[in-house]
């Protein structure tokens, strides 16, 4: 089997604590998920939970070990997308228990020693709402970095399109925040949302490679597995080359009804692209 890039690789997968899959990840059962993508060569994966804690760690890590992966990342995606939880949400309790949902992510995340990431479930803003939304959002995310920074994990921040959310829209925006936090915070950044925003995203990367932890990656106008021949994968391995990337890749996209052979494919165009490289 040919090399893949020269950071780890992960794919998305879902929790067994969601409801369903999450439908740009990997469509089987955790275990049966995590057997696949070590045999198609992946290193790990970012997992995507709803409900977890701690106490979940040591029996994610026993499932995904099994197959001789790891988890490189945990996403809180299905709080909102499952639940509709969000920080935003003009009901008190509703921003509770979101809190409450995430703070458990950042916890199981530090356990396993890894980042934990927020995207959609910040939320979006109501007509009149938006500036005391805006502070509900704030509080909640910096609580949200500092409750990872003391289970001695990190929390990423996604520039999202604001389709998905209505704030923290560029990385600008989102460095814009963190960088007002005390505690160590930095950044996912997604091609989809990026060109969704009409941001490039080869120059994105390149500006930011410092504070970036995870790329996320799917194809260009599709938001399906990558293709063999993308021209922009060498330019944004490139690009993390040059600004000493020290997080991972992970292939977020849809599955086109078989998540095996997306997978598959995404790992051979990554595969190819790290070829014209070396």
């Amino acid at each position: 089997m040919s090399a893949g890039p020269p950071w780890p690789l992960a794919y998305t997968v879902s929790g067994d604590d969601c409801a369903s899959p999450m439908p740009l990840g990997h469509t089987a059962p955790l275990a049966e998920a995590v057997r696949d993508l070590a045999e198609l060569g992946y290193d790990g994966v970012e997992v995507q939970v709803r409900e977890v804690g701690a106490q979940d760690a040591e029996a994610l890590t026993r499932t995904v070990e099994a197959a001789g992966l790891e988890v490189l990342g945990v996403g809180t995606g299905p709080v909102a997308a499952q639940d509709r939880l969000t920080l935003t949400d003009p009901s008190p309790d509703v921003r509770r228990h979101a809190l409450g949902r995430l703070l458990g992510a950042a916890r199981l995340a530090g356990e396993l020693g890894v980042p934990v990431t927020l995207g959609q479930t910040r939320g979006t803003f109501l007509p009149g709402l938006e500036d005391v939304q805006r502070v509900w959002a704030e509080r909640a995310v910096r609580q949200l970095a500092e409750e990872a920074a003391t289970h001695g994990g990190r929390l990423l921040l996604e520039p999202q399109s604001r389709t998905s959310t209505s704030l923290w829209h560029t990385p600008a925006e989102a460095l814009a925040f963190i960088d007002s936090l005390d505690v160590p915070t930095g950044l996912v950044l997604d091609t989809h949302h990026l060109d969704a925003e009409g941001i490039d995203a080869v120059q994105a990367v390149a500006g930011h490679t410092d504070v970036t932890g995870c790329l996320q990656l799917a194809a260009a106008s599709t938001r399906g597995p990558l293709t063999v021949g993308d021209p922009r994968l060498p330019a944004l391995f490139t690009a993390l080359r040059a600004g000493g990337f020290t997080g991972w890749l992970t292939l977020e996209h849809t599955q086109d009804g078989d998540s095996t052979r997306a997978a598959a494919r995404s790992w051979t165009a990554l595969a190819d692209a790290a070829a014209v490289l070396s």
